[in-house]
């Protein structure tokens, strides 16, 4: 059953850990560096120390001057291995005591502690009670029947244990504090030695227990040198230091109760070695601290996951920046001259034709602006469109902070600022692209419409009539001038002009009457082809929009769910 219980806590763990460097890759340019610099140094502890031994737990004893904590390491032990004396600091680098010599040298390496001795536990009680306990026998159905109720039978087992003596942290010595604050990230439980006179002292209530406040599942508090103080008042301190701890974040989640003991007369110490034995047994403080460690991280990741749900892109917030971009894009204008440019070739075509002359002088608007189609109908990547005047600037850069506030609104820092940034993010290639979507429309104002022909061959018919006509009235003054007879025109029935004059008047009548019924079918042409090039250019700057600015803001958003699932998933069940 432990088995299964401790297999199941390594699969939860190592998804976590998965989701937290997921959320941390994603945090990325987005959290506070030092908030990412932290959480990275713990991934690469976690990596490491599940790497080595799980069979062994390693546990620290820290303290500050005076707490009698190598002595009382020594006690437990059983052994005269650490230093302890009178001068002040007694202990300047850790000391080991190594139950298990099997697979321990890596942790020792990877703990950086030289000083190790490996411990003999055959025939020593005090050794022995270090790494070993009592656990239920789980084999027998009546006898897990008998367990569930208390009443199993028992068997010795033994667990992997290194024991650290380690530097009092509120050494003068700089180095003294550096080693102990790197042991307080490292080792699976952390066993806090205070004594009656600082057991609330604020260095290692502030600057040690508060902060790990997430670990009380792998902390013990000892209250060591208990044979200072008279039999009535051990209580009433441990129900101050109890105080303390709650008030540190420690309620009720610590590895035991702070325990009471004195390493000059061996009050309690047994009772430490069996709770530290219990530990080494179980082989599952190790699994625990980094769990604590990760759900740390996680939570330090939590807090800047911006809270709320951002507004995200809209259809109307999207149709909105699509407009006020084509606004300040200039394409109206644009539109304008394609229509001027319709008007023009259709007048050109369709006008009467001795005043086509005239039109031929004036230039082509999408010329001026070289949007007129190359010699194969293309459409051009490129236009001489005029730079954006301060005031189009001012609009475009209006559009992209109120679409970038939409987006961004209900969520708080970082995310609220990465968004606004995705959404400007490429603010300076903007007008250049907005230009290629307009150069890239196919304008084709000068393709010939069928109408321009028809009306263009009547034109041309009446102007024949008329030459017809003309020449016609010529021969006959100049046959009267020379005096040649010839004989009278014809007339229409109906007519009060012979035929000559009537076909001058036919075809002039003719281009005259077809001329302004080309104006007539050239305006409203005209609005047809402008709402379709309207239509294009809109389609075109709205695939820019989406490239440029909505497609950046998207990503940024899926970036900031994604960071939010990963620290959700991250989260390890009580």
């Amino acid at each position: 059953m432990a088995k299964v219980e401790t297999e199941s806590k390594m699969t939860a763990l190592s998804r976590s850990v998965e989701q937290v460097q997921v959320a941390w890759e994603l945090g990325q340019g987005r959290v506070d560096p030092t908030v990412l610099v932290d959480v990275e140094r713990v991934l690469e502890r976690t990596a490491s120390r599940r790497e080595l031994s799980a069979e062994h737990t390693v546990i620290g004893f820290f303290g500050a001057t005076g707490s009698g904590k190598s002595t009382l390491f020594n006690a437990v032990v059983g052994k005269e291995l650490a230093r302890s004396a009178a001068r002040r600091p007694t202990t300047s680098t850790a000391q080991a005591a190594v139950w298990g010599e099997a697979g321990s040298q890596e942790l020792l390496d990877w703990l950086q502690v030289k000083n190790a001795t490996v411990m003999d536990s055959s025939g020593d009680d005090a050794a022995q009670a270090l790494n070993s306990a009592q656990v239920p026998v789980t084999t027998g159905f009546w006898n897990r029947v008998k367990t569930s109720v208390g009443r199993g039978s028992t068997e010795t087992a033994q667990g992997g244990l290194i024991l650290l003596d380690l530097p009092d942290f509120d050494s003068v010595e700089a180095s003294n504090r550096t080693l102990v604050e790197r042991m307080v990230s490292m080792v699976d439980v952390l066993v806090w030695v205070v004594d009656p006179q600082k057991y609330a002292d604020a260095v290692i209530h502030d600057d040690f227990i508060a902060p790990l406040a997430e670990h009380g599942g792998v902390m013990l508090a000892v209250l060591n040198q208990a044979d200072r103080l008279d039999e009535a008042e051990i209580p009433h301190v441990l129900d101050s230091l109890k105080l303390l701890l709650a008030q540190d974040g420690l309620t009720g989640n610590l590895l035991a109760p702070p325990l009471a003991v004195s390493a000059m007369t061996g009050y309690n110490i047994a009772k430490l070695r069996e709770t530290l034995g219990r530990v080494a047994v179980e082989k599952s403080a190790a699994v625990a601290r980094i769990g604590a460690d990760v759900e740390t991280a996680r939570a330090s990741l939590a807090a800047h996951d911006g809270g709320g749900i951002p507004g995200g892109i809209t259809g109307t917030s999207t149709r909105t920046l699509e407009n006020k971009l084509y606004e300040a894009s200039g394409a109206p204008q644009v539109v304008k001259a394609a229509g001027d440019a319709y008007k023009l070739h259709a007048a050109q075509s369709t006008g009467w034709i001795p005043t086509r002359w005239l039109l031929k002088m004036r230039k082509d608007p999408l010329k001026r602006l070289h949007l007129h189609e190359d010699h194969s109908g293309e459409p051009l990547s490129k236009s001489s469109l005029p730079p954006l005047n301060p005031s189009q600037k001012a609009a475009m850069s209006s559009a992209l902070r109120s679409f970038a506030t939409s987006s961004a609104q209900g969520t708080g820092e970082p995310w609220s600022h990465s968004i606004r940034d995705a959404a400007r993010s490429r603010e300076a290639e903007l007008p250049n692209a907005l230009e290629r979507s307009i150069a890239r429309t196919n304008y084709r104002a000068t393709k010939k419409q069928w109408w321009w022909q028809l009306f263009n061959v009547i034109q041309w018919l009446g102007i024949a009539a008329a030459l017809v006509g003309l020449l016609w009235l010529t021969g006959i003054f100049a046959a009267q001038y020379f005096q040649i007879q010839l004989p009278p025109p014809p007339y229409v029935e109906g007519f009060p002009f012979p035929l000559p004059t009537l076909l001058v008047m036919t075809g002039l009548l003719l281009g005259i009457v077809i001329a302004a019924l080309g104006r007539v079918c050239a305006a409203i042409g005209h609005k047809i082809y402008a709402r379709k090039i309207e239509r294009q250019i809109f389609s075109h700057v709205s695939d820019t929009t989406r490239d440029y600015v909505v497609e950046p803001v998207r990503k940024e958003l899926e970036r900031r769910e994604a960071y939010v699932d990963a620290l959700y998933n991250a989260r390890l069940s009580n």
